[in-house]
């Protein structure tokens, strides 16, 4: 079983910053691509931006050079800056990750999602 716990979402105004953060754990063998995806009220889940093991990283054309994803593989865990946040920003953010389990020695793929958490960008 695996777990993605997201934190560092709230209020901000706009122009501000925030930094969302995920922890990976569970039976982990290893993580491939993680991602933070969003969802508006009203509106479908979008890709926000990914990153790979290898650290190739993809953004939405909305969010290129205000939002920068990183990960620190050693602890499974992976970020996204948010900066020069907008009002249209805001959205529960998820958390997603591909993740190879390995369970008495039999491989799985998961598709792993956090709980979500709102970032609300408002004067």
């Amino acid at each position: 079983q695996v777990q993605l716990v997201e934190s560092g979402g709230g209020l901000v105004q706009p122009g501000g910053s925030l930094r969302l953060s995920c922890a990976a754990s569970g039976i982990i063998l290893r993580i491939d691509a993680m991602g933070w995806y969003r969802q508006a009220p009203g509106k479908e889940r979008e890709l926000v931006a990914v990153i790979t093991s290898g650290g190739t990283t993809n953004y939405a054309d909305s969010v290129k050079g205000r939002f920068a994803i990183s990960r620190l593989s050693a602890k499974n865990t992976v970020y996204l800056q948010m900066n020069s946040l907008k009002p249209e920003d805001t959205a529960v953010y998820y958390c997603n990750a591909a993740v190879i389990t390995d369970v008495a020695g039999k491989r799985n793929a998961l598709d792993a999602w956090g709980q979500g958490t709102l970032v609300t960008v408002s004067s």
